[in-house]
């Protein structure tokens, strides 16, 4: 099959990519390192030419202002415009597990609008939600940084290894398209703060953690279990100290 990865160049988009060509697929990889802008539509054509399925794991460069917003509206329409004169038969996106419920953050919302978006559009299509990757769990503690202390809140969720969430991805894409939203997540369950310290020990940095419930998560005070997958979501297997262990051998 020939596959098309929008956001080929990042953290999912790179081993998704490997993942695919490993399969066999034929893959176009696209991303701005690639000569391929979403945005502008700067090569987004001869990047979808003949291909059969979208995956996008397109992401904004920035977190916490509205600027994701205005990336995600226009990339998702110029790729599914693209992808519809194309006439491409399955138009899968990567998603972040919760993002209904966290739409006070400009991040969210604008990821609800892509999902919306996808959903509203004729393809037909797939959206797979992950939890949080073990490989940004260095960012998450920075949300609650105040000098050599690390406010977090005890909020759960279950982080997973970018590995086997571009593994499921992998999976998805050459499946029928299930025009539905599945989810992913690690098998294990911390609160941030938690996974903060279980983090920090391994890299054997000193700062404390100060768990406080009224610390937001960019932007969004937490309640219930808004960051845990569903009870029907995919259950990775490589747990939090596996990945430690060997991030810190790598």
């Amino acid at each position: 099959m020939k596959i098309m990865v929008a956001g080929a160049s990042g953290l999912i988009g790179t081993q998704l990519t490997a993942e695919l060509r490993r399969s066999g697929h034929d893959v176009m990889a696209a991303s701005l390192s690639f000569g391929v802008d979403t945005v502008t539509r700067k090569g987004l054509e001869a990047a979808m030419a003949g291909a059969e399925i979208v995956i996008d794991v397109t992401n904004a460069d920035s977190f916490g202002d509205s600027s994701a917003f205005e990336f995600f509206r226009a990339s998702t329409k110029n790729l599914l415009a693209a992808a519809a004169r194309a006439g491409v038969g399955h138009y899968l996106a990567l998603s972040v597990v919760g993002t209904p419920h966290l739409v006070e953050s400009d991040y969210f919302r604008a990821k609800a609008v892509q999902e919306n978006l996808i959903r509203a559009s004729d393809r037909p299509y797939t959206i797979l939600r992950s939890t949080q990757f073990y490989e940004f769990i260095n960012g998450l503690i920075d949300i609650g940084a105040e000098g050599d202390l690390l406010r977090l809140p005890p909020a759960a969720m279950r982080p997973v290894a970018a590995r086997e969430v571009a593994a499921f991805l992998a999976e998805l894409a050459t499946g029928n398209p299930l025009r539905d939203i599945v989810e992913i997540g690690g098998p294990e369950q911390f609160g941030i703060d938690e996974i903060a310290r279980i983090y920090l020990a391994a890299d054997e940095d000193q700062r404390q953690v100060v768990t406080d419930p009224s610390v937001s998560y960019f932007g969004v005070e937490l309640t219930g279990s808004v960051l845990l997958p569903g009870a029907a979501a995919r259950r990775a297997t490589e747990k939090l100290s596996d990945w430690l262990y060997q991030s810190t051998a790598a």
